[in-house]
């Protein structure tokens, strides 16, 4: 009884570092920063750079200063046009982290290429949206 209890807290253990790592992982390298008037945007992930298929990463709000700038409802979605067809389009989850202005999310792509990205959001700190560039290889 001791020993399977053992392994069950060892188990919770590591799951919660495997979980700790991804997330401060996930906040090593920046893909994009943009700025605007009232805030810097900076998205990040572990690779510093999206991919084909399911990508997680870290949205985070600053004030043009660098204070956390709390964003409140924030959106971010993609769109790669194709010639011959409709945009592609992808949104992304995003879930408020337990800092102020940060963010985790969740993208999917099926494939590479040049996705224009916008992040719009409406709170405490102001409202805004931004556009930009963001590959996916």
């Amino acid at each position: 009884m001791r020993i399977v209890l053992m392994f069950r807290v060892l188990a919770a253990v590591a799951v919660s570092a495997a979980l700790l790592t991804a997330t401060v992982g996930a906040q090593s390298k920046v893909i994009r920063m943009q700025k605007t008037q009232d805030a810097v945007i900076t998205l990040k992930s572990e690779a510093g750079q999206w991919k084909p298929g399911n990508n997680s990463f870290v949205l985070e709000f600053t004030t043009p200063s660098g204070q956390p700038l709390d964003a409140g409802k924030v959106t971010l979605s993609t769109s790669m046009t194709m010639p011959g067809m409709g945009p592609m389009i992808a949104g992304a989850t995003l879930t408020p982290d337990k800092a102020p202005g940060r963010y985790l999310g969740t993208i999917s792509f099926p494939d590479g290429g040049t996705r224009q990205v916008t992040v719009s959001w409406d709170g405490p700190g102001g409202k805004g949206s931004a556009r930009f560039s963001v590959p996916v290889r």
